[in-house]
């Protein structure tokens, strides 16, 4: 199986590098036959960034099929939050790619690698749900206490709408001009004509 190894330090101060991690996939690597195409290191950045060098280059090289697998030392050197690190899981699940952390000894590949895989995704649902169960509490309250919600009614006369019609402008060019958008401008332009 060919394999991309993936390290990450936070900061190049206090003694941090990621060579420790990479000798340590490395040796992981070749005690179970893999074949290592390529390392990716990301020194110096931290794991709170989605987009970083060298794991920008992983997952584009994942496209490429470049590896049949992602080994990294530990998961919040790969990810900081579960729900990026079941995002990146999910594109290489989709892409027939597997992934493995050597310290907490979770590899997609085997029965409990796929069970632990099963349960990070029925926790991020249950985040999703719950973000979205908060955010429709609080449109309902807004509404009770009377808040108008949305983006505000553009102020145009039906007059200034007919005239800017009846120059055969596109409904966005009108919009442009009037300060909305051309799908506001369009319904607008059937109650306008209608009446």
């Amino acid at each position: 199986m060919k394999v991309a190894l993936y390290a990450r330090v936070s900061t190049l101060n206090h003694g941090q590098n990621a060579e420790m991690q990479s000798r340590e996939l490395r040796e992981y690597s070749e005690r179970r036959g893999w074949e290592i195409v390529s390392e990716y290191i990301d020194n110096g950045f931290s794991g709170t960034k989605d987009s970083r060098p060298e794991l920008n280059r992983l997952m584009a090289d994942a496209y490429k099929r470049r590896f049949d697998a992602v080994v990294c030392w530990k998961f919040d050197r790969f990810a900081r939050s579960v729900s990026h690190l079941l995002r990146a899981l999910e594109t290489f699940k989709s892409l027939g790619i597997e992934f493995c952390s050597f310290s907490e000894q979770m590899d997609t590949s085997t029965p409990t690698g796929k069970m632990i895989f099963t349960v990070l995704g029925a926790v991020a649902e249950l985040e999703r749900s719950l973000i979205a169960e908060r955010v429709r509490a609080g449109i309902r309250n807004a509404r009770a206490k009377g808040k108008k919600l949305g983006r505000p009614q553009a102020a145009v006369s039906d007059s200034r709408l007919l005239e800017l019609l009846n120059k055969n402008l596109s409904f966005a060019a009108i919009g442009k001009q009037i300060g909305c958008s051309a799908a506001t401008v369009c319904r607008r332009a059937k109650t306008v004509v209608v009446n």
